[in-house]
Formats: C-alpha cells, sequence, structure tokens
C-alpha cells in the first residue's frame, strides 16, 4: 500500500467556523491564567477497615444484644460472689435443697420459696404454720386401704426457720448458696475458656504462618503432623491427661490446647497461600526484607479479622467442652465449682430440685447463644465483601 493510499483526507474547514476565527476579536475573551480551577470537593472522610467493620457491626442488632449479655454475665462472674453474703464453701446443713426466694418478686406469688408436696394430710400437722394452701384432697387406695392424702403448698423457708435469708437461686443438698457457686462457677468456666482460647490462637497463629508461607515439604511435614495429632479421639485423650496429671484448672486448659490450635492453624495457613504472592509482598522481598518481616507485618495483618471471629467461636467451643468432661465427672475437684460440675450435681436430683439444673443451665445456654450470635456479627463485618454496605 503505497504512502498516497495512507494519506488522511482532512476535511474543509466549515464557512460557519471561519468566519468566526476571522471576525471573533480579543477583547471579548477573558483571561483567567493564574486562578485556582478546583474539582469538586470529596464529601465525608476515608474510612479505614477496622472502623467500616464497626460500623457494619453497629448496625448488628442482635450482635449488640450479644455483646452486652457477654459482658453482663462477665461481671457477674466477677462480682457477685463479691457482693453476696455467703461464701462459694459455706454449707447450711440445716437449709439443704432450700427452692429460690426473691425480694420484691415473692409478693407476687413468683421465687417465694414455697414448693408444691403430695403428701399424707396426717402429715401437714408436722409442717404447721408453714402450709400455706391445700391445693387437693383425694384418696389412695393402697393395698386394699384408702389413704387421704392431700397437695399442698409448703413455706419451707418459714418451716425450716430461715425467714431472714434470702437464696435467690436455692441452696444445694448441704445447704451452699447456688447464686453464688453459680457465678464462681461461671467465672472458672471463662477463665479456662478463655486462657486456652488465647494460647491456641498464639500456637496456631506461628504454627500456620510458618507453614503456609514456606510450602513445600515444610508444608507437607508440618501438615502430616496435624492430621496425626486431630485423628486422636478427644475424649480418649483427654481422660488420659485428667488421669495423670488430676481434675483442675491447668489440666483443663492443657486439654483444651492440645489440639484446639488445629483449626487455627489451618485457617492461617490458608490465608498465607493466598497472600504470599501478591505483588507487595513481592515488592518487599525483592527489597531484602526479612520472612519474619513479611509473615507478621505484611502477610499476618491480612488475617486479623478471621482470627477474632474465630477465637469469638472457639470460646464457646471450650466452655461446653469443659462442662460436657465435668458433667462426666471428669470436672473440677469440690468444692471449687464450675459450670459443668453443677450440671452433673442437679441432674441427680432433676425431679425433686429443678432449680439446681435449671439455672445452670440458662446461664450456660445464654453463654452458648452470645458467643455464637456475637462470632456472627463479627464474622460479617469482617467480611470484605460488605464493605460498604
Amino acid at each position: 500500500m503505497s504512502k498516497k493510499q495512507l494519506k488522511l483526507e482532512v476535511p474543509p474547514m466549515l464557512d460557519a467556523e471561519k468566519i468566526a476565527r476571522e471576525h471573533i476579536e480579543p477583547e471579548l475573551f477573558e483571561q483567567v491564567a493564574g486562578e485556582k480551577i478546583f474539582d469538586q470537593n470529596m464529601e465525608g472522610e476515608a474510612i479505614g477497615f477496622f472502623k467500616d467493620a464497626y460500623l457494619r457491626f453497629k448496625k448488628n442488632k442482635a450482635a449488640i444484644g450479644a455483646a452486652w449479655l457477654i459482658l453482663f454475665i462477665i461481671l457477674m462472674s466477677i462480682f457477685a460472689p463479691m457482693l453476696s453474703p455467703y461464701h462459694f464453701r459455706e454449707q447450711h446443713t440445716s437449709f439443704g435443697t432450700m427452692p429460690p426466694r426473691i425480694p420484691v418478686l415473692e409478693n407476687f406469688g413468683i421465687a417465694n420459696g414455697c414448693v408444691t408436696m403430695d403428701l399424707f394430710a396426717a402429715d401437714l400437722e408436722e409442717f404447721g404454720d408453714a402450709v400455706k394452701e391445700v391445693k387437693r384432697e383425694y384418696i389412695w387406695n393402697y393395698k386394699g386401704k384408702e389413704i387421704k392424702k392431700v397437695i399442698a403448698e409448703i413455706d419451707m423457708y418459714e418451716y425450716k426457720d430461715a425467714k431472714e435469708h434470702y437464696f435467690v437461686f436455692g441452696t444445694d443438698n448441704i445447704g451452699r448458696d447456688l447464686f453464688v457457686r453459680l457465678w464462681r462457677g461461671a467465672r472458672i468456666s471463662l477463665l479456662i475458656g478463655f486462657i486456652s482460647v488465647i494460647i491456641n490462637c498464639f500456637i496456631g497463629v506461628t504454627y500456620g504462618s510458618i507453614s503456609g508461607y514456606y510450602g513445600g515439604k515444610v508444608d507437607m511435614v508440618m501438615q502430616r503432623f496435624t492430621e496425626i495429632l486431630g485423628g486422636i479421639p478427644f475424649l480418649v485423650m483427654s481422660i488420659l491427661f485428667i488421669m495423670v496429671l488430676g481434675a483442675g484448672v491447668s489440666s483443663f486448659i492443657l486439654v483444651l490446647i492440645i489440639t484446639g490450635w488445629i483449626g487455627m492453624s489451618r485457617m492461617i495457613r490458608a490465608q498465607f497461600y493466598r497472600y504470599k504472592d501478591y505483588e507487595y509482598v513481592m515488592a518487599s522481598r525483592t527489597m531484602g526484607a526479612k520472612d519474619r518481616t513479611l509473615i507478621f507485618r505484611h502477610i499476618l495483618p491480612n488475617a486479623i479479622g478471621p482470627i477474632i471471629t474465630q477465637a469469638t467461636f472457639a470460646v464457646p467451643s471450650a466452655i461446653f467442652s469443659e462442662s460436657f468432661l465435668s458433667y462426666l465427672g471428669l470436672g473440677i475437684q469440690a468444692p471449687e465449682p464450675s459450670i459443668g460440675v453443677l450440671l452433673a450435681e442437679g441432674q441427680k436430683v432433676l425431679t425433686s430440685s429443678p432449680h439446681l439444673t435449671l439455672f445452670p443451665a440458662l446461664v450456660v445456654s445464654a453463654l452458648m447463644l452470645a458467643f455464637n450470635m456475637f462470632g456472627n456479627g463479627l464474622r460479617d463485618a469482617f467480611d470484605p465483601r460488605m464493605r460498604g454496605l
């Protein structure tokens, strides 16, 4: 193809445009040189990752409510045993298995220290003024004999001469205040849960970082070790450790950190495989950054959100594991309580004294539900796909 064929033909200038160029005078123009011309101002302020996550978390009302519930339980576990007039070891043998009695509510017939009992009519005299109401009378046929029985409401505080006492959650079989023991037990369970999760996070983050960063044979050997360790049944390992070391807070924490860090390490390993080949990491490596700097300064901060979320879910799991082992009889040794120990003691007298099981079950259920809702809120808040929503 010749140059003549490639030459572009410029269309002739329009007559109106020629006329405008020839007859427009320079005085009609206004000089703007030297004046600053600004673009449209940006509205709002820059929002960082954590602030954006916090703003999204605040919109989740269920997660906010769960956070307040967790805070309330933590504060009660710390201060409630101190404010009570009773000690968690203090025994009132004459006040065994007393029902709950709560000020103000007792005036409305709720938690007033009364129990409904099925008695022989002749036994009513034994209770005297403690009999508040006879609800029903009936005849019981026993081996051809007709025996008169009654269903009556008995004020146990009147019967046991304890009108000056208020056991908010009742007492156990040897007269120890369940309110104090429950919050003392919640303190022990929370302590075990938080300490074990902190240690598991430290081990899991370090182990997963090394495995994911170096990869290759190092990663293969480290992952085979975690698979072997994770293949040992948790219950078998727990029983062996507790039998050797004895039941106690330190033994429980050790049991929970034997394999508890494996899930965290796998999550961190996946994060390192995702981020270690990014351009900014390669640029830092090219400029001579050490492996420690690359791991803990450039790659690991990207996993802060998942670490916080997984740690939040791990706390109720640790508390549930402690309660489960304590329920099986492998719990904290007496007289130190925990939620699992109280549940194990309460289930023995579930039909006669249901309050000994009811209140510990409510607390542990509230903890499980609150931590799961709180963890779900954190997971949604730290999700980068939700950024800006």
